[in-house]
């Protein structure tokens, strides 16, 4: 017995396991582009898959514990995905990467990342959407990641905006990354974040 398309694509699925978020250009090679597309979406239509946004699908997990059925993937997961397929660089920025760092606890409707591709929104449901900000390849080639999330966290923020409460997380933070950041990365940052920084670093090592 021939096996259909619908059948191989879902063997494969479930061998990533469940929690997984793909794009539609992952199963191009199991047939022409219509033929996958369709495919997909008649799993969708069974509840097999969750169609995420436009080309992205999930192979929900499913939370039987608490009893909250299907679990929707992370914003995380599904810009990867969206950026693995469009060949792009991301970075959290604005409230996600405040949050990221302990300085908000606000949740966003839409996510912020910077992006070296061309600015977008991606819808993803409820109004809720991811939004992808053009930037300089420059503002994405910090060496050190946490560097790079702080710098976009209170870029966005704004200096004025810097309560002594987000010092002092930023200090708890930068305990756990005792080695300051290389000059490079430093340079990268406006004057203000990078004074911030260097000042509360030279606390640290004096409380040492």
């Amino acid at each position: 017995m021939v096996e259909s398309i619908d059948d191989k694509i879902l063997v494969s699925i479930k061998k990533r396991g469940r929690g997984s978020v793909f794009s539609t250009e992952e199963y191009a090679h199991y047939g022409d582009p219509d033929a996958v597309q369709k495919a997909l979406s008649r799993m969708a239509r069974k509840g097999v898959l969750l169609h995420v946004c436009h080309g992205i699908y999930c192979y929900p997990q499913i939370d039987k514990d608490l009893g909250l059925g299907v679990l929707y993937p992370s914003y995380e997961d599904i810009a990867k995905v969206i950026a693995k397929r469009d060949k792009v660089r991301i970075f959290p920025a604005g409230a996600l990467a405040q949050n990221m760092l302990g300085l908000s606890t606000q949740v966003p409707m839409n996510v912020v990342y910077l992006t070296d591709g061309s600015n977008r929104k991606v819808n993803i449901k409820n109004g809720r959407g991811i939004l992808f900000r053009h930037v300089s390849p420059k503002k994405l080639s910090f060496n050190d990641k946490l560097a790079m999330l702080i710098t976009t966290a209170l870029r966005d923020m704004g200096e004025k905006n810097v309560t002594e409460e987000h010092r002092i997380q930023l200090k708890k933070v930068l305990e756990q990354h005792p080695e300051p950041f290389s000059t490079h990365d430093m340079k990268l940052m406006p004057l203000w974040i990078r004074n911030l920084i260097t000042e509360i670093y030279e606390q640290l090592h004096t409380t040492l």
